[in-house]
């Protein structure tokens, strides 16, 4: 009887089962791959420890991930509008090279410390502003999101370019004001924290506040949202510039950290964003999603990467990995939208 009782349990036990990983699939897909990591890992010369598990590797992780988890989340306001920002990478190089330019080329009359306030603080007000242009274009000309933040990336790819007359721009090692700016925001602790912030709050904006819950429904239905008297063109503005701005603080850390501002770096910076933001559940067409599922997803991307790095695979290889990722996690959204939409 027993034996029988345990028999028809089997299949409500399957079902239970499935519904739980669709549910919590990012999560699960996290710890697969940790798992995979581990597995895969080479081991310490001497010690034969996991190398991937050092306290060293994973710090790495942490700081690699960091820049474009803070471009990320900023990319999941985007996406939750049912919009998209393909110009992220652009605005980090023009974060990047403006600060530099401020900190190398520039001999203020005042003191290093507003000088390093405004190599900080300018390139934070030029990205918000170019998010903010985003956000009027297409709240009030009805230009496609994907269409104006492509000619965005082109556009800001220039400017920064033009910026810097095609080069790279040095920061350099010395103890002049550039080297404290690069001191002040390269340490591991430093990136880290700024990641972990940046995630809180926006966490925090995105669902406990009349903001997010705004954000949530436009991408949801912008028509009934504008019907139902929410400030739409509003959110939208607010919803690039904040793109904008955290793109902007990942240029600064970006910079701080390779001692540098090249107009060349940040290419595909925003596929990367994407594809977290994908990874970590967030429904392309907008309206479902969540901080905390980009945070997943950004790390499913970081421990793939290192893992491919610590066994030397090629990069041409990662990135078929990477796409094939992407492409199962689009698809393994695709029957929770149907029901949602339906």
């Amino acid at each position: 009887m027993t034996s029988e009782f345990k028999m028809k349990q089997i299949p409500s036990l399957f079902k239970k089962g499935t519904t739980w990983l669709k549910r919590f699939q990012s999560l699960t897909g996290l710890v697969l791959i940790i798992i995979m990591a581990i597995i895969l890992s080479p081991r310490q010369h001497g010690t034969g420890h996991i190398l991937f598990l050092t306290s060293e590797n994973i710090s790495d992780i942490f700081r690699q991930v960091s820049e474009n988890g803070i471009i990320a989340i900023g990319m999941t306001f985007v996406i939750l509008t049912s919009g998209i920002d393909l110009s992220v990478g652009s605005l980090l190089a023009v974060a990047a090279t403006f600060s530099a330019k401020i900190l190398t080329q520039w001999d203020p009359p005042f003191g290093q410390s507003l000088h390093l306030f405004l190599a900080i603080f300018l390139p934070l007000i030029l990205t918000t502003s170019f998010g903010t242009i985003y956000g009027l274009v297409i709240s009030k000309l009805k230009i496609q999101p994907f269409i104006i933040t492509l000619a965005g990336m082109i556009g800001i790819r220039g400017f920064a370019r033009f910026l810097t007359n095609n080069a790279n721009i040095d920061i350099g090692f010395g103890d002049d004001i550039s080297s404290v700016f690069a001191n002040l925001l390269s340490p591991k602790p430093v990136v880290i924290s700024t990641f972990v912030i940046a995630a809180i709050v926006m966490s925090i904006l995105l669902s406990r506040t009349v903001f997010g819950l705004r954000v949530k429904s436009i991408g949801d239905n912008s028509i009934g949202s504008r019907y139902a008297g929410l400030p739409v063109t509003k959110i939208i503005l607010l919803t690039y510039a904040l793109s904008g701005f955290l793109t902007g603080i990942a240029g600064i850390l970006h910079a701080a950290q390779n001692h540098q501002g090249s107009p060349n770096d940040g290419m595909s910076y925003e596929l990367d964003a994407i594809a977290a933001v994908v990874i970590g559940g967030t429904r392309m067409t907008g309206g479902k999603g969540s901080i905390l599922g980009t945070i997943i997803g950004v790390f499913i991307m970081g421990i793939l990467t290192n893992t491919f790095r610590l066994k030397g695979v090629d990069i041409n290889i990662e990135m078929m990995a990477k796409a094939i990722i992407i492409v199962i996690a689009v698809w393994l959204q695709m029957p929770r939208q149907g029901k949602n939409k339906g």
